[in-house]
């Protein structure tokens, strides 16, 4: 068949490689939806049956992309010439993806450009693929140092400026770091690189059920080096393990089984009744802990949590174990004062967890702070409530943020009747913050989430 004269053959595009194109449409669902990466992209590996090399290729694609997405986007404005926010948003994850390939991974350049550009091809026109194209060779005309050393603050101005665009983190946050590391502020560098570095898995092996070691030798991990329940996992999915699987052994980062555990530890004035409480218990696994070292004693804790989802993954990884789930706000519960021990791991900014929250560091924004800390206090003011005299509240948060952390302990030890207990006794690795007798825990220094925790004695009955 002959074709009509001046009439020419559409343009066969090529499109995305499988890895790629599960990062792609990760990222829009990042964008899109303000879907979680670490959860989208396992499952999409799973119902694709991308494997291997090539889930690898996906995960370091991913994971990386949306960690640098500040940091690249200030670099595809320059060699764009205009702000991001003039770029269609489908465009502009297609640009991410290919920048990262070219400034941070060992892919051929051309084959970055292509591959990206082809896509532009199938999900726009010609015109905007060519968009794409001169973008994408702008770019890798230079490596990410020549772009960072045209476009960070300077260092000797701004240094906080400058590491935070150096490590691809919002500003605020690295301010937030800076003062929450106080005399350590020299450190700021080697947290943010932190944020950037693989994180392992961290287990935790359910007392009574099975030891660390034992745990360490069934799944071919390593026993922590401060939890004595702690297995780290430096490869495989955790999912596909049995003592997972059967509910002996649960995903947690060592920090956050310190903070179960001091909560044990605390000194009580009088005799520990068993009344145990978890008022921010989702999804449980805190309180599988709790529950576990309180068994031989015959404590029971209640696990408060309003959101549905989160009851229900409580009581999944607490069956079998000593815990009533109740399903209400911690600020107002409607329970019975007088329980001996209540950790409050209240909701928060999740800074501390950056590492494992590859889209967190830019979802955050300054103005989340305030009302989060409203929250936080609120939630602590309860727990006294509910604690009796005499009884331990052991409050945390996985944010280093002072106005989550010793900014809230401050305000309780002002308005309520209790004192602060010295926290760093129940803590093997134990960084003073310097005030309240508090401990914060750090990913460069500790191999865990940045977790806060402070314990406070209940002195007397609920003021007002």
């Amino acid at each position: 068949m002959t074709r009509p004269p001046g009439k020419r053959r559409p343009q066969r595009r090529t499109p995305l490689d499988p890895a790629r194109r599960a990062a792609f449409d990760v990222l829009r669902a990042v964008s899109e939806k303000d879907s979680y990466a670490n959860l989208a992209l396992p499952a999409m590996l799973r119902d694709r049956g991308i494997t291997g090399r090539d889930a690898a290729f996906a995960t370091e694609l991913t994971y990386g992309t949306c960690r640098a997405r500040g940091l690249l986007d200030a670099i595809i404005a320059a060699a764009a010439g205009r702000p991001v926010d003039r770029i269609d948003p489908v465009l502009l994850d297609l640009l991410r993806l290919g920048a990262y390939q070219i400034l941070r991974t060992r892919v051929d350049d051309h084959a970055a450009v292509s591959t990206t550009v082809e896509q532009a091809g199938i999900e726009f026109d010609t015109a905007r693929a060519g968009f794409v194209n001169g973008v994408l060779r702008t770019i890798a005309r230079r490596d990410e140092a020549s772009w960072v050393a045209e476009l960070a603050p300077p260092a000797a101005t701004d240094p906080v400026g400058h590491l935070a665009f150096v490590h691809a983190h919002p500003r605020w946050v690295a301010q937030a770091f800076t003062d929450a590391l106080g005399a350590r502020a020299h450190e700021l560098a080697a947290l943010l690189a932190s944020d950037d570095a693989r994180p392992e898995v961290h287990l935790v092996a359910r007392p009574g059920a099975l030891t660390a070691t034992e745990l360490a030798d069934q799944v071919g991990g390593t026993v922590g080096r401060y939890s004595p329940y702690a297995v780290y996992l430096s490869e495989g999915d955790p999912g596909a393990l049995a003592p997972v699987r059967d509910g002996r052994a649960l995903v947690q980062d060592e920090g956050s089984q310190l903070v179960a555990r001091a909560m044990t530890l605390a000194e009580l004035d009088g005799a520990d009744g068993g009344r145990w409480l978890d008022l921010c218990a989702g999804p449980g696994g805190k309180t599988a802990l709790l529950a576990a070292l309180g068994q031989p004693a015959g404590a029971r804790v209640t696990a408060v949590e309003p959101a549905p989802r989160r009851a229900e993954l409580v009581e999944q990884n607490t069956r079998g174990l000593s815990v009533d789930v109740v399903r209400v706000d911690g600020r107002d519960t409607g329970l019975e004062p007088g329980f001996d021990r209540v950790l409050v791991d209240a909701p928060c900014t999740g800074l501390g967890a950056l590492r494992r929250r590859p889209e967190a560091r830019w979802r955050r924004q300054p103005g989340d702070v305030a009302p989060l800390a409203k929250l936080q206090r609120e939630l602590l003011a309860s727990a006294i409530r509910l604690t009796r005299p005499g009884g331990v509240v052991l409050y945390a948060t996985c944010s280093p943020h002072l106005a989550e952390t010793t900014g809230v302990v401050a305000d309780a030890l002002r308005r309520h009747p209790v004192t602060a207990l010295d926290t760093r006794a129940l803590f093997e690795p134990a960084d003073d913050t310097g005030e309240n007798l508090s401990v914060q825990l750090w990913p460069h220094r500790h191999g865990t989430d940045a977790m806060f925790a402070a314990a406070l004695r209940v002195t007397g009955p609920p003021i007002g």
